[in-house]
């Protein structure tokens, strides 16, 4: 039986929001995916059509994490992609991205922690936490690193601003 070759360059990029949520201390909300027990991330999920930047961050806050309470900081400059790695390429996001193009938003948590609730409609995480930003890249599965690197380079005003 003969397996389909995907050509990874005929396909897009899903447009996305990124958010990094930030508590008064400067510390970063990443959660743990089912899917990957040692996959870290910060939410992040599609734009809906006609949705701005803002109302899709506030929306996947509220799915991934049961709570959208947060005050807008910052947005990025530039939009941030990266691929999916081959062994995931056509089986996430039923085969249509090659990966994701992001804008992020940094953002300060203005709820409680007892506010974040993974038991959402459709579950992603089984865990999270508060973690210094200087951790962060570390947690992160590979083929997200850059990314994740260039988001902290580009707030790191927000969070020193926070400490």
């Amino acid at each position: 039986m003969s397996r389909t070759k995907i050509d990874r360059e005929t396909l897009p990029y899903r447009p996305c929001v990124g958010i990094m949520l930030l508590n008064r201390k400067g510390e970063v909300f990443v959660a743990r995916r089912f899917d990957t027990k040692d996959a870290w991330q910060m939410p992040q999920g599609g734009i809906d059509d006609g949705e701005t930047i803002e109302q899709a961050a506030f929306r996947e806050l509220e799915e991934e994490i049961g709570t959208n309470r947060m005050e807008i900081l910052a947005v990025s400059a530039e939009k941030l992609r990266y691929d999916l790695p081959d062994h995931l390429l056509g089986k996430v996001w039923k085969g249509r991205w090659r990966g994701q193009e992001q804008v992020w938003i940094a953002a300060l948590f203005t709820g409680k922690d007892k506010d974040i609730d993974l038991d959402t409609k459709h579950p992603e995480f089984d865990a999270w936490k508060w973690m210094p930003a200087d951790q962060l890249v570390d947690q992160i599965v590979p083929f997200k690193r850059a990314v994740y690197e260039a988001v902290l380079a580009e707030f790191a005003g927000v969070i020193k601003a926070l400490k």
